[in-house]
């Protein structure tokens, strides 16, 4: 591994964090200026306090730290689970067109997260992770179901895993509508709302959610990153270089539907952060999932804070469906590397 590119990576996107999220802090309805909320970011990281002084008022202070720190915070960390989510799921399926979205693993957690909210109820034992729990299961389902669908003669080709994650999407949402349908108006709203995909109205209970999940799910896919490294010649050559492929494939492909599950539950559907970032920065840095996954993880934060932080300036004071902006770049993207991968079969 490349010690010197890994480190120069993660510092230059951490200062891209950064700054990222102090422009996500200065947006909105009272505008604060991108060096006060910049500062405060510092200011909160240990010996910040001895880099740099409060330069902000009272009242940005309240603003910054009870209202768009929760939201910007949430945002990297579902931004990170969703990229991290779809390392994996490329390097498993060997297939730079996989991501949780695509393969209905994002139709599925949402099926399960309906279904809680319409409900109203929760499992006494989980408690408020009662809908992560859920969500989780209809993911796996999901994946299940693309898996049982897409495998001919024991292999997954890349043009029947694409066709068997639209027949899942598919399903799920026929469930999700006749759901929608069933339940009262007023929970249908609630309902609708939570499926455009949105980091608003969220305090810092939906990052505490996240949170766990993100850290046990990081630690687990990279501990496999060698593993991944060995999938990149196969099934076959994995297997001879020692690699239990079948246990391999099982815990990275439920660690990446938890993650899944977990940022739809507190988010909604947020599309296209899995396909994009894993690949555009495999494109950058080369296929070494030991430097890869951690900076396709600070990429896809910064992705997503980007992304919300535009979906409330284009136009204000309407705030546009988060998943609305990541869809705009991320289906055009997808069709250019259809095409592509299409013209390298030909």
């Amino acid at each position: 591994m490349n010690i010197r590119k890994l480190a120069i990576g993660v510092a230059i996107l951490c200062i891209l964090l950064i700054v990222s999220a102090g422009v996500g802090l200065s947006v909105g309805s009272s505008h604060i200026p991108l060096s006060h909320s910049i500062g405060y970011i510092i200011n909160q990281l240990p010996f910040g306090e001895a880099i740099v002084a409060p330069n902000w008022t009272e009242t940005e202070e309240t603003i910054l730290a009870k209202i768009r720190l929760p939201r910007v915070l949430l945002g990297v960390m579902v931004g990170a689970s969703l990229s991290l989510a779809g390392v994996a799921f490329q390097g498993v399926l060997r297939n730079p067109l996989a991501d949780p979205y695509i393969l209905g693993v994002s139709a599925g957690a949402s099926v399960g997260a309906a279904l809680m909210i319409s409900l109203g109820t929760s499992l006494a034992i989980v408690g408020a992770f009662t809908v992560p729990i859920v969500s989780f299961l209809g993911a796996l389902l999901a994946i299940l179901l693309v898996f049982s669908i897409g495998r001919t003669d024991r292999k997954l080709k890349t043009e029947t895993l694409i066709l068997a994650g639209v027949v899942v999407n598919s399903f799920f949402g026929a469930v999700l509508t006749f759901t929608l349908t069933m339940v009262p108006g007023n929970k249908t709203q609630q309902i609708v709302l939570w499926l455009l995909g949105s980091l608003g109205l969220r305090g810092w209970e939906h990052g505490l959610t996240v949170l766990p999940f993100f850290l046990i799910g990081f630690a687990v896919i990279w501990s496999y990153s060698r593993e991944l490294n060995a999938f990149a010649m196969g099934e076959k050559g994995a297997a001879s270089l020692g690699v239990n492929i079948e246990r391999t494939k099982t815990i990275l492909l439920l660690t990446s539907s938890l993650l899944t599950a977990v940022s739809v539950s507190t988010a909604g559907i947020i599309g296209f952060v899995g396909l994009v970032i894993p690949h555009a920065v495999r494109m950058a840095i080369g296929s070494d999932h030991r430097i890869l996954i951690p900076l396709a993880t600070l990429a896809g934060g910064i992705f997503l804070v980007l992304c919300d932080t535009a979906a409330r300036s284009v136009l204000p004071p309407l705030e546009l469906s988060i998943g609305v902006v990541t869809a705009a770049i991320g289906a055009p993207f997808f069709a250019w590397q259809l095409h592509r991968s299409r013209r390298g079969m030909s």
